[in-house]
């Protein structure tokens, strides 16, 4: 019955609980991201803040 007393299972259990909720909130927040950045207005754009900083220094 040494079989029942082994933990050696829980701690790995509990290592992919916790690493599959990173990922779920890791993709969530990919989620949110991407929806943010295509809005339909144009201020999110490299080129455009490249442009705007190269106005300001001149």
């Amino acid at each position: 019955m040494n079989f029942l007393k082994d933990e050696g299972g829980q701690g790995a259990a509990e290592y992919i609980l916790l690493f599959g909720g990173v990922i779920v909130i890791a993709i969530i927040a990919l989620s949110i991201y991407k929806n943010y950045m295509n809005k339909s207005n144009n201020d999110l754009s490299a080129g455009g803040d490249i442009n705007k900083v190269r106005d300001n220094v001149q």
